[in-house]
């Protein structure tokens, strides 16, 4: 399967599994909503250009806003995180090993250490940016500061159970274009 089909049909099942699954899952706590769908930008192949990156990503949030009814709110973060994944890759990662020999970032490719490092910081990230943007509605600082703990807890033991539910090849890139 190429690699554009195989993010198409991510790009809607994640979509999906959001908004049918997860959204409908009554709250755990005050404080926790399950979320999963911004995987899908973490999942997405280095080959992606910073521009590309970002605007896939926005039109991924737009798309989640829509099924939730909440304009702006989710596509906000997701390109955030979009425009911040290359900076900690580069950061986290030996460019002349892993970005340039492999195609997409996965635990087999980078390690646990690098792969655990870099879905916390982005599911934190992106969960302060989310839950800034709605507490700015209600203003309580002890809500703001529970709600992205908890709720990136949650997020992140759902990435690392679905990690290993669905367990990606390590594809390495060849000289084909």
């Amino acid at each position: 399967m190429s690699t554009l089909l195989k993010n198409i049909i991510r790009f809607f099942l994640f979509i999906l599994v959001q908004f049918f699954v997860l959204d409908k899952v009554p709250p755990l706590h005050q404080f926790v909503k399950p979320s999963l769908y911004f995987l899908y930008i973490l999942w997405l192949p280095f080959s992606i250009p910073r521009f590309g990156l970002l605007a896939i990503a926005f039109i991924f949030g737009l798309s989640m806003d829509y099924f939730s009814g909440t304009p702006g709110l989710h596509a906000a973060p997701c390109v955030l995180i979009a425009y911040l994944r290359p900076f900690l890759l580069n950061i986290l990662l030996p460019q002349e090993s892993t970005e340039l020999s492999y195609v997409e970032p996965n635990i087999k490719n980078l390690g646990w250490a690098p792969y655990a490092t870099y879905v916390l910081l982005l599911t934190f990230i992106h969960h302060s940016y989310l839950v800034f943007i709605e507490w700015t509605q209600f203003g309580n600082f002890i809500y703001f500061i529970g709600k992205v703990a908890a709720t990136t807890a949650v997020s992140v033991l759902l990435i690392f159970v679905t990690e290993m539910l669905f367990l990606r090849k390590a594809r390495f890139r060849t000289n084909k274009s």
